[in-house]
């Protein structure tokens, strides 16, 4: 059994979150496999954000065990890189790109060490591979929207973590940033990492990932994108509010 836990990079089993009395997941079970690009789909308040906090311990829960590897998730540590929400971050903070960046160090460097130059040049490099080497010394309050989800991004890549989960990191940018966002998690995963995704266009989907978890407060369906995103499953996921499916092969057509 230890054996076949070991396949899974995450595995959520009956995890429920509740605020008050209202339940926002009830009974979730998931198994990723190490290496895939893992979407998470579902409507406004369908839990999604909070599935991925919920996993990494960021917020309390109800039930539900949260393993990483096999191990419980307590045990694993420096295992998981995280890009929150761009919003929720204070862009005002008195600091430049490459100081952010090298701030995913610190959590292998431990309370004593600080960082140096090692890990100014992992920095530089994560911040050249997000197209950013232009911006190192540029305050991150001067930042376009799509620069800051970069700098983010930047700030993961330090981390060589094996698990990769990225909070709505598409959400109001550019066109380039967008692509250059897709070709670092392609780059990711062709490296073996594993990739999960919060995310909101139902339309990029198939090509940005090859797995899906559709999620309305319970687990509607996951797996393979090919077999998972179709448009029985979403209308269950949204209530039968969409036809992405179906628009896209007339724009495809």
């Amino acid at each position: 059994m230890v054996e076949e836990a070991r396949a899974w990079a995450l595995e959520v089993e009956d995890l429920t979150v509740a605020y008050g009395d209202r339940p926002v997941l009830w009974d979730i079970d998931l198994q990723v496999p190490s290496g895939v690009k893992l979407g998470i789909v579902g409507p406004n308040g369908a839990g999604k954000s909070t599935l991925v906090k919920a996993a990494m311990g960021l917020i309390p829960t109800v039930a539900g065990e949260v393993r990483l590897f096999g191990r419980p998730r307590a045990a694993a540590h420096g295992v998981i890189a995280y890009v929150p929400q761009r919003a929720t971050l204070a862009w005002d903070f008195p600091t430049d790109v490459l100081d952010v960046v090298t701030m995913g160090t610190y959590g292998r460097l431990g309370w004593v060490r600080r960082a140096g130059p090692s890990e100014r040049r992992q920095a530089e490099e994560a911040i050249a591979q997000v197209g950013m080497s232009g911006f190192a010394r540029r305050p991150i309050a001067e930042l376009s929207g799509g620069q800051q989800q970069r700098v983010l991004l930047a700030r993961a890549l330090v981390q060589d973590a094996p698990i990769n989960i990225l909070d709505e990191p598409f959400q109001g940018v550019d066109a380039p940033t967008e692509r250059a966002i897709a070709e670092v998690l392609d780059a990711l995963a062709r490296a073996g990492k594993t990739i999960i995704v919060v995310h909101h266009d139902l339309q990029t989907v198939p090509e940005y990932f090859d797995s899906v978890l559709l999620l309305n407060v319970r687990v509607i369906a996951a797996g393979p994108v090919a077999e998972v995103f179709t448009e029985d499953n979403l209308r269950l996921t949204f209530g039968g509010r969409v036809g992405v499916l179906a628009a896209r092969a007339a724009v495809e057509g």
